[in-house]
């Protein structure tokens, strides 16, 4: 299957780029994509304008986003939004990373439930 393809050749993502990735489930221009990212990252991850916007064109020119009309009204300001293999990737890279972080807490007994 495609998706299938997709996905294989294109994970794992770093985490800049899940996290930009996962900004555009809802159309949303470029300064809006690093205040979200900033935001779901607790600030951790701050992007700067060279990697956002380096980032968004690997991640047009693959198919996992697209250019989208986010309801401003205003041609200067480019808004993006994740595709269908956009949201097949990102949910492939939520399932690795929760068993990443199962088999971790497993592996060092910590952070189990009846801790």
């Amino acid at each position: 299957m495609v998706i299938e393809k997709i996905i294989q050749k294109n994970t794992p993502l770093t985490e800049s780029t899940f996290y930009i990735l996962i900004a555009v489930a809802e159309p949303l221009h470029g300064y809006g994509i690093m205040n979200r990212v900033k935001d779901l990252s607790g600030g951790r991850v701050q992007l700067g304008p060279g990697t956002l916007y380096g980032a968004l064109s690997n991640l047009q020119q693959i198919g996992l986003i697209e250019a989208a009309d986010d309801g401003s009204g205003s041609e200067r300001r480019k808004a993006y939004r994740m595709t269908a293999a956009g949201m097949a990737v990102a949910e492939y890279e939520i399932f690795r990373l929760e068993e990443m972080a199962r088999n971790g807490r497993d592996m060092l007994n910590i952070g189990g439930k009846n801790d």
